[in-house]
């Protein structure tokens, strides 16, 4: 059985940092893909970014290009979010997600079959 374990996140001010870890217990596929997703309150779910872990492939929303990193420790078993120049509409519940091939269909949130718990991020101005 997968799991995934989301930690990091809380309250910080414009132009701050933060970044998001996702633990993964369980069997993952060598072609595994593992994205980061948010909502906000009052919206949609919406891709933020996601990663093809056997390659390293990197694809970001165009809110985030330039701000956000994501990246993985292989070794930990370990999906991670850097949120650099942090603004208030980066404020939401964010979640980190993961499936193998979901990768291919873009920030397609029915193609990821496994989920974080979530944690909050949230930017004051």
């Amino acid at each position: 059985q997968v799991q995934l374990v989301q930690s990091g996140g809380g309250s910080v001010q414009a132009g701050g940092s933060l970044r998001l870890s996702c633990v993964v217990f369980g069997y993952i596929y060598s072609s595994d893909c593992m994205g980061w997703f948010r909502q906000a309150p009052g919206k949609e779910r919406e891709g933020v970014a996601r990663i093809y872990t056997s390659g390293g492939s990197t694809y970001y929303a165009d809110s985030v290009k330039g701000r956000f990193t994501i990246s993985q420790d292989n070794a930990k078993n370990t999906l991670y979010l850097q949120m650099n120049s942090l603004k208030p509409e980066d404020t939401a519940m964010y979640y980190c997600a993961a499936d193998p091939h979901a990768c291919d269909y873009g920030f397609i949130q029915a193609a990821f079959r496994f989920w974080g718990q979530g944690t909050q991020v949230t930017v004051s101005s």
